[in-house]
């Protein structure tokens, strides 16, 4: 019945919701439940806005107090207690202990907004107007964040109106290397290269939507003297890969890099409240008043449950992370070494995942393991690569449930491509928790009154 309504008064352009049609009800931590009693182990995450869980109680806490305290909800960009104690807690809890010296500006609450705002900063900054992007990179759907935009999918509604980008392969885009950027910077430095002056280079040190292409340590400190080079600057969208995504809180920190700009959103709120967060070198600070605005740029319950997310960062909550992060490696080595000759695996930290030789087996492993119960999409190109984005403080017991879970609906699809239909296979495996007559594991649970769910969800498309 719910399926008629959204059909009948929501636009078409919808798309989750094809994947996984439940009518999707309350969520804590890695596990959600829909109106049926059905329940999903979350390995999306939001898309990475919830890298912490859904309703973790230390941020839910935080945002459920403020508001019983009349605090004040929309800010604009006046001086408030809220954004205050954000800033002074993401100093010295994020930015010092890591040797960085930024400035911080709140843009609109999305990501696309503080790509747009870096862009033009960028420009401003330098008087120049090229942008140099990358192959298969995602940096949202506003008209400058889709001019750098690879995927063409995304940018076709707008394609005339895309210019100004100059094109560089990314790190292993069909053998690309740390010559490809070099040739670049000689282009760029050549009276007769054919290219004009370059503002900004804006890069994904992890290309989650492109399909989990990691860019090296040696790549990304070239890339990054390339741009002092050619008097550019280096902008980093750690917008998906940010907030502790990789293993670290920011993607760069391997590399030992310095951006001139970091773009953050999705989980820097932490309770998936809108909210975006530009860091830039001091010296790029040259807006003049209200030059860049958004009138929802003063979220401030967005900056309590963020100042609650970057406590998680100093009081050993991330404890976690790096055995999780071994847990997804592990599985994913695993399963390509299992099936070398049609998996190859990719990311790293926890946005891990397998990219098969034909994405439609990808896709019907995506779809299996949503009939077990798990929340799952796919990424890339061509959807060829299933993408693991579990919360990062998952639950250990919990997280290896749900690999199990994929690696049944990987091999069930593998042995029905093998076959040619998915009838001709049966794929034996072990009971799941509701068969165990137990529910999932809950990573937030005190023995009080936790939301629980004991049955997979319906099956879905």
């Amino acid at each position: 019945m719910h399926q008629e309504v959204f059909e009948r008064e929501e636009s078409v352009v919808r798309y989750y919701c094809r994947k996984i049609p439940n009518l999707l009800s309350s969520a804590r931590g890695a596990l959600v439940h829909d109106a049926e009693g059905g329940t999903f182990i979350d390995f999306m995450s939001a898309c990475g806005a919830l890298n912490y869980g859904h309703n973790h109680p230390a941020l839910k806490s935080a945002a459920m107090d403020y508001l019983a305290r009349d605090g004040i909800l929309a800010g604009l960009d006046f001086h408030t207690a809220a954004k205050l104690e954000f800033i002074e807690h993401f100093r010295s809890g994020i930015l010092e202990p890591r040797g960085l010296n930024y400035k911080l500006q709140f843009p609109g609450p999305t990501g696309a907004n503080c790509v747009e705002a870096a862009i033009k900063l960028a420009r401003k900054s330098t008087g120049r107007f090229n942008i140099a992007a990358f192959t298969n990179a995602f940096h949202g759907m506003t008209a400058g964040a889709l001019s750098v935009t690879g995927s063409s999918l995304a940018r076709r509604s707008s394609g005339p109106s895309l210019n100004g980008v100059v094109r560089i392969p990314f790190e292993g885009y069909h053998g690309a290397s740390i010559a490809d950027p070099e040739r670049f910077a000689a282009m760029a430095g050549d009276p007769s290269g054919g290219l004009d002056p370059v503002a900004a280079i804006i890069v994904e040190t992890v290309q989650g939507e492109g399909g989990l292409n990691v860019a090296s340590v040696e790549w990304l400190r070239a890339l990054s003297e390339i741009a002092k080079k050619i008097g550019a600057l280096l902008i980093v969208d750690d917008i998906q890969a940010g907030c502790g995504r990789t293993g670290t809180f920011f993607s760069f920190e391997r590399a030992g890099i310095q951006p001139d700009i970091v773009c953050l959103a999705k989980s820097i709120s932490g309770l998936g409240l809108p909210m975006s967060l530009l860091l830039l070198n001091p010296a790029h600070d040259l807006w003049s008043p209200g030059e860049h605005n958004g009138t929802f740029r003063g979220n401030a319950l967005a900056f309590v449950s963020a100042t609650a997310a970057v406590r998680l960062w100093t009081d050993g909550t991330m404890a976690v992370l790096p055995s999780n992060c071994g847990t997804l490696s592990g599985w994913s080595n695993d399963m390509s070494a299992e099936f070398a000759t049609v998996l190859r695996s990719k990311g790293i930290g926890m946005m891990q995942g397998l990219e098969f030789s034909d994405p439609q087996v990808a896709e019907a492993a995506a779809g299996g393991a949503r009939r077990r119960g798990v929340m799952i999409e796919c990424c890339g190109p061509h959807d060829e690569v299933l993408k693991v984005m579990a919360p990062l403080n998952i639950e250990p017991e919990l997280f290896r449930e749900g690999l199990a879970r994929v690696s049944e609906a990987i091999r069930e699809a593998l042995v029905a491509n093998r076959h040619g239909s998915a009838g001709a296979c049966r794929v034996e495996r072990d009971p799941v928790p509701s068969e165990r007559d137990e529910a999932p594991l809950d990573p937030y649970d005190d023995g009080g009154d936790a939301i629980s769910g004991s049955e997979l969800p319906h099956p879905v498309a």
